[in-house]
């Protein structure tokens, strides 16, 4: 796929989601994501956050105005198109997504391995090497329900930094884990904007994201009057 790599990573122009769909406020949403940026958005809905994670994967329906990822607008792409793109977003959401009909470790690779063109041991290599930075033994084999909190957690790193993304949206794994977790994971935010990665740090406590200030580049807030930028000098 072409895509067009200058400019924004993500935009969104006064695009309005669909209340019906969605839950998110129906007025105009509009921000920029350049590659590199760490931005955070604080809101205090848990479902509002991943809501608004699924506005930037488009998919969430709009009223009006445009989300674009990688220079192309969603609403353009058919099925095959959208699912590469999507193959280019790490996600870590607190939505329920851990499918039970398979192990852990399938379902850490199973994105790469359905958007994707890699080899399956590269992959699975791949999957090894980052459940080891985040404080795994190994690549987990068991299934999701088996596994403690903050391994599933863990997993849920290990899943969303596979395959080198280009798009990172966090629903904030800091919050409930342990504390050994959060060097790793500001390592790998670091890691991946080096590369070019952009990233949204969706926080419901702003004390989470101060031992990285430095690396935040702006601040939002999301809101029932929408997405509010948030001075913060």
């Amino acid at each position: 796929m072409d895509t067009r790599t200058a400019g924004p990573l993500l935009e969104l122009n006064k695009a309005v989601p669909s209340f019906e769909e969605s839950g998110l406020p129906p007025v105009p949403f509009s921000m920029k994501l350049m590659p590199g940026d760490c931005m955070v958005v604080e809101t205090r809905s848990s479902s509002r956050a991943t809501m608004f994670a699924d506005l930037c994967c488009g998919l969430v329906p709009l009223d009006a105005g445009i989300v674009k990822f990688m220079g192309l607008d969603w609403s353009d792409l058919h099925d095959r198109e959208m699912n590469a793109l999507r193959g280019r977003i790490g996600r870590i959401t607190r939505r329920p997504s851990w499918p039970e009909f398979l192990n852990t470790h399938l379902a850490i690779t199973l994105q790469q391995l359905h958007h994707t063109t890699r080899p399956m041991d590269e992959v699975v290599a791949e999957a090894a090497r980052l459940a080891e930075w985040f404080g795994l033994p190994g690549l987990p084999v068991l299934p999701p329900s088996r596994l403690s909190d903050s391994d599933l957690l863990r997993a849920a790193c290990v899943r969303a930094f596979i395959g080198h993304p280009r798009l990172l949206l966090l629903e904030d794994p800091l919050e409930a884990s342990p504390v050994e977790l959060q060097n790793p994971f500001l390592s790998a935010i670091t890691d991946a904007r080096d590369k070019g990665a952009g990233v949204i740090w969706l926080v419901r406590n702003n004390a989470i994201w101060q031992g990285y200030r430095q690396g935040i580049t702006s601040m939002w807030r999301l809101a029932d009057d929408g997405l509010v930028e948030v001075r913060t000098a």
